[in-house]
Parts: structure tokens; C-alpha cells; sequence
């Protein structure tokens, strides 16, 4: 029985992660889920939000800005729309991505569109979020 999950974080810029992990949790876009080693299979859509994964005591965080991942023989596969680590976060253009969100969304420009503009925010979230595990 297997004890660990081999965790691949794909982007179209680059192989952001390769490692393994006891544990993951994802913003699966029906609702955060976690996963355990034996997993049965699964695809789902994932939503902007922070990929959390446990390496035996230590928690380790990543921002994803939506994608896919899918589940097999216990390797988890994310093929994200973008990621970073916590520590390749620009925290102010982070903030300022989230201020413009807000603004356009509080007060909406002729042919706004929201859909985007909620994108953009929720991505600078999950940003800010990934960013205060530096």
C-alpha cells in the first residue's frame, strides 16, 4: 500500500514541481478537496486558489491560477493556467492586481467584463495567500 503521492505541477512556462507528498489539498472548482495515497482516479477543474501539500510535518503552499489536475497509480498531476511559489510572489503587484479588481468590479466600466475581472481578483488572492507562507 502505497504511503506517498508524487505531486506534478505543470504550467505552460515550465515544470514548476516535482516532489513528493503525504497529502494534498486543491481548489477543486466544486470545493476545496484533499487527497491521500490511494486516491481512487479522479479529473476535475480547479479554480484560482492555494495547492497545499504536506511533506511529513512540514506544510508546503503554492497560488495556481486555475487549470486541471487529475488523479492516477498515486500521482497527482496539475496542469495550472499559472503557479508560484510563496517565495516568487510580488506581494505589491499582488495588491495592486487586487485593488484594480475591486475598483472595476465595486464600480463597472461600460462592457466590463465581470467574469474576467472576477478572475483577476481571485488569482491575486490566492497570491496573497501563497505569499504569507514565505
Amino acid at each position: 500500500m502505497a504511503k506517498i503521492l508524487t505531486l506534478e505541477i505543470v504550467t505552460p512556462e515550465r515544470i514548476l514541481l516535482q516532489e513528493e507528498a503525504h497529502s494534498v489539498i486543491v481548489p477543486a472548482t466544486e470545493g476545496s478537496l484533499g487527497l491521500l495515497p490511494n486516491h481512487a482516479p479522479i479529473i476535475t477543474g480547479l479554480q484560482p486558489g492555494v495547492v497545499k501539500y504536506r511533506q511529513n510535518a512540514d506544510l508546503r503552499v503554492l497560488a495556481i491560477g486555475g487549470g486541471f489536475m487529475e488523479v492516477s497509480h498515486n500521482k497527482v498531476s496539475i496542469l495550472a493556467d499559472s503557479a508560484e511559489k510563496p517565495e516568487e510572489i510580488d506581494v505589491e503587484r499582488a495588491e495592486s492586481a487586487k485593488d484594480r479588481a475591486e475598483r472595476r468590479l465595486k464600480e463597472p466600466p461600460p462592457g466590463l467584463d465581470v467574469h474576467r475581472a472576477e478572475l483577476a481578483f481571485h488569482r491575486a488572492m490566492a497570491r496573497l495567500r501563497a505569499a504569507e507562507y514565505k
